[in-house]
């Protein structure tokens, strides 16, 4: 490993409040390409958004505060993050379905 590469990390994020119907998933993608990170996005039934996000610790940092902010017509109570496995040959990122 070269002073230039940083290894991948990987989190998982559970963000609460008014963030269903609200495009926040799209700015989750948005936000991601924009950053160059991996992973996926999605609604739950509890009402809040997950987000599978790999990349590296700039990269998830940058993630995590987008998250807390949202789009203009969401309001986000809460971000709960937890250390996530990578996952081998994830290498974009998408919107899932609603689970």
């Amino acid at each position: 490993m070269t002073s230039t590469d940083k290894p991948i990390q990987a989190r998982r994020f559970f963000v609460r409040g008014r963030v269903q119907g609200v495009g926040f998933r799209w700015f989750v993608e948005r936000e991601a390409h924009i950053l160059g990170i991996a992973g996926w996005v999605r609604n739950n039934h509890d009402g809040s958004v997950e987000v599978l996000a790999q990349g590296t610790r700039d990269q998830l940092a940058g993630l995590h505060t987008r998250l807390r902010e949202g789009p203009r017509a969401a309001r986000v109570d809460s971000v709960e993050a937890s250390d996530a496995a990578p996952v081998a040959g994830l290498s974009s990122f998408r919107i899932e379905g609603a689970w």
